[in-house]
Parts: C-alpha cells; structure tokens; sequence
C-alpha cells in the first residue's frame, strides 16, 4: 500500500490526484512507502532551484523511515545540485537513517565529474532501493530472532 503524503493537490481533479510540488523547474513528488519513503524529482536541479528543492525535499525526512531519493527522471543536473545530495545525506546521518540515491545520467555525469560516485549508495532503480531496505530489513530480523526465543 502507498499513500501519497504530498499536500500540492489539484482543485479541478480527483481528491486521490496529487500533482508534483513545482520547485522553480524541478518537480517533486514524494510517496510513503512500507519499506521507505519515495522523492521523485523530475526537470532539472540547478543553481536557482538548489536551496528550495532541498528544503522541500527535508521535509519528508522521517524518523525511523530510509529515503529513496528518485533522480531518474531529472534531464538536467548541475555541479550545484550536489549541494542538494550532501544535505539529504547530512539530515539523513543526523537522523541515523538509511538513504539511497537512483541516479539520471545527468546526476551520474556529474558524480563522475566530482569524483563523488562512491560517496552515495546507488541504485539502479527505485525498485532496486526498496529490496536493498527490505534485505536490511530481514537481516536484521534474523539478529534479532535468537534474543526473542525462549530458554527456560
């Protein structure tokens, strides 16, 4: 089950329809999943919209719940929209939280450009993020399971 916890809702659709927030350029549309919560950015991270796509991306930063950062369909990714990749990571260490980037080839290009490729854990999809969480997710039942059983 999904439930979209983005509040930029169409007045002429559906109640059910949520259209992406608009970030001068960049669209973002987040979804919360079981295993994480999903950001979708579609157009393009620069300079002009950097600081605000951050900021509203932050807000679905949840305690306890890993975040897939979803930047496949970005056509445009500046040398500036790292900024963007080292404050989700920061919020994310804070927080003690799982994350995990799905890269465009425009995001990719300039990883490689910064040397930064290894600094992120990629995916090669968003469903590829959410079994990497769900493969941690049952490693650490399996931790857990031989401190639940009972020994008397």
């Amino acid at each position: 089950m999904t439930s979209s916890i983005d509040t930029a809702a169409s007045s002429s659709g559906p109640r059910h329809a949520h259209l992406p927030f608009d970030c001068n350029g960049a669209a973002v549309r987040a979804q919360c999943r079981h295993l994480a919560t999903v950001v979708t950015i579609t157009g393009a991270v620069d300079a002009t919209n950097v600081d605000h796509v951050t900021e509203y991306v932050r807000r679905f930063i949840l305690p306890d719940k890993p975040i897939v950062l979803d930047l496949a369909g970005l056509d445009n990714f500046s040398a500036r929209g790292l900024r963007l990749l080292y404050r989700i990571d920061a919020a994310c260490s804070a927080g003690g939280l799982e994350w995990a980037l799905v890269p465009s080839q425009a995001v990719t290009q300039v990883l490689l450009i910064a040397h930064e490729e290894s600094s992120f854990f990629t995916a090669g999809s968003m469903h590829e993020a959410l079994h990497f969480f769900a493969d941690a997710n049952t490693a650490r039942r399996r931790l857990l399971l031989p401190l639940l059983t009972k020994t008397a």
